[in-house]
């Protein structure tokens, strides 16, 4: 199929698109048919991805499947994919069709609630397959405005507060990358990413308002585009819209939430500031990695300390993606290895964990872990279920948590020793907050009389959940199945990323070299 990625970008636009000219009315007959509609769109995605992953070939390091021609305005039109982000369209099309039957009992402007996860779909496989800087830009951002709908609409009571307080946060925080981006254009006179992977950006160091930049142009875009990623991801300290996000989102959007949006921040350092910005990744990658170990401690602790089931599980999400960025910026095979199969395995764990909220607050209409125990005495599918994603989210082996987690330890204790030390107390801490969740949620005796009612999953929630058991547990015995997709691409990330440092170096050393004779007089 010569045109098979806008296939997989568009169907779900297209599926919005006839939902919003055809579907009327707000009977129980029309939400039902937005549903199965949704739910089709997604599936006939889902089912031609796959053939996406059967042809593509992970030996060539190159972008595959590549479609270009003018747009609009003038703009470029242009997606591919490598090894790097195919799988992370893999991703987003298996969660979407379960985050669609996750939305189900939902009875409230339906078709609103259908069109919004539809577009949303789009926009989050188009900043994957993007390889033009301003279509990259506009997905990454247009995002922003189905999940603050999402938010904002079919959210808790503080929906509004939330919403706002999440694009601000990450709209803010995309403004200095536009500015980037003018600057790269003007640097460059294109926003073929491709060919701006090529491009050597100024690492001259240069004086800017007494400061002595180091690493030149290059420092000032990585931080531009790091203020945009870091808020995405988010990196602790500006991390702080993501619980009130989750808490307030319905659970669908909770799960879409931390499975595939945040993963955008990550992909981002991978397309972008690592490859485009190598010198400036070389000289701030132990700030990052730093604030990387804080966030895995702090917001562990954090997570501890939460009443709020959404939140703790927030916080953890949090902490992991602390794993995610050390892993990027450690520069290393295993460690960036490892920070791709955690954001993969990430969004299968947190996803569920989510899920698992909504199964029990469907029921009780409370996420309050001290209005639980004792639920194994009721529903024993769901406290096995519950068991194995908690399982997964502790990083125990043979689950995929643990390979991401390993690995990007492994990659981290290369680069930095102390910091892989300090990364790996919030093993320890993750297991305390989980295990202690769950044992206030499941375990126990069943005293509370309001639970005493309480029914066990339904067939439609194990439906939703198998999948998400089958990819964790199959990842996790079978982790080549991810490795060697991305194993030759990020292996010439690294090889890129080392010449240009190392080109650097060289000319840093022969700029100093020279200062010296001059300073001689030979």
């Amino acid at each position: 199929m010569d045109n098979i990625l806008s296939m997989i970008t568009f169907i779900p636009l297209l599926g919005a698109a006839i939902l919003a000219l055809f579907l009327r009315g707000e009977d129980e007959a029309a939400q039902r048919n937005a549903k199965w509609l949704a739910l089709i769109a997604t599936s006939i995605t889902f089912l031609i991805s796959i053939f996406l992953i059967a042809q593509f070939d992970p030996s060539n390091t190159g972008f595959q499947f590549v479609e270009e021609r003018e747009w609009l305005l003038g703009l470029t039109y242009k997606v591919g994919v490598d090894g790097i982000s195919v799988l992370f369209v893999m991703l987003t099309t298996f969660l979407m069709p379960l985050t669609i039957l996750a939305c189900w009992n939902v009875t409230v402007r339906v078709k609103e609630y259908m069109i919004a996860f539809l577009v949303l779909e789009t926009l989050m496989i188009g900043v994957f397959v993007a390889l033009d800087l301003i279509l990259f830009y506009l997905f990454f951002e247009g995002g922003l405005i189905p999940m603050f709908l999402i938010i904002g609409i079919w959210g808790g009571k503080d929906r509004i507060y939330a919403s706002f307080k999440f694009f601000l946060y990450t709209f803010f925080g995309s403004v200095l990358m536009l500015v980037a981006i003018i600057a790269m254009f003007v640097d460059a006179g294109t926003t073929d990413i491709p060919t701006l992977l090529t491009h050597n950006f100024g690492s001259e160091t240069f004086s800017l308002l007494g400061v002595q930049i180091v690493g030149g142009v290059q420092t000032l875009m990585w931080i531009a585009f790091f203020a945009s990623f870091a808020v995405k991801m988010p990196m602790w300290p500006v991390h702080t819209w993501l619980p009130d996000a989750h808490v307030q989102a319905p659970t669908a959007g909770s799960v879409v939430l931390a499975a595939i949006l945040l993963k955008m921040g990550g992909y981002g350092f991978l397309r972008f500031s690592l490859p485009m910005f190598p010198v400036a990744s070389e000289l701030l990658a132990p700030f990052v990695l730093w604030l990387s170990a804080i966030a895995i401690v702090y917001t562990s602790l954090v997570a501890l300390a939460q009443q709020d089931m959404k939140k703790l599980i927030a916080y953890s999400s949090v902490a992991h993606m602390g794993y995610v960025t050390a892993g990027i910026f450690t520069a290393n095979q295993q460690g960036i290895d490892g920070a791709i199969f955690q954001m993969l395995s990430h969004g299968f764990i947190s996803g569920a964990l989510f899920l698992c909220v909504g199964v029990i607050y469907d029921r009780m209409h409370t996420r309050e872990i001290d209005a639980y125990g004792g639920l194994v005495n009721r529903m024993p599918a769901y406290a096995l279920i519950f068991m194995l994603f908690t399982m997964a989210n502790v990083g125990l082996p043979g689950t995929s948590g643990f390979i991401g987690e390993f690995l990007t330890l492994m990659g981290m204790f290369q680069a930095n020793t102390w910091v892989a030390a300090v990364a790996t107390t919030g093993v320890i801490l993750s297991a305390a907050y989980a295990l202690w969740l769950y044992r206030r949620v499941v375990m126990g005796d069943l005293i509370k009389e309001s639970l005493r009612s309480i029914t066990d999953m339904t067939r439609r929630e194990k439906a939703i959940f198998a999948p998400l058991v089958a990819a964790t547990l199959i990842l996790g015995v079978y982790p080549s199945l991810v490795t060697d997709v991305i194993g030759p691409s990020v292996e010439a990330l690294i090889s890129d990323n080392r010449d240009a440092v190392a080109a650097w170096d060289g000319g840093a050393t022969t700029v100093a070299e020279n200062a010296v004779s001059e300073e001689t007089g030979h």
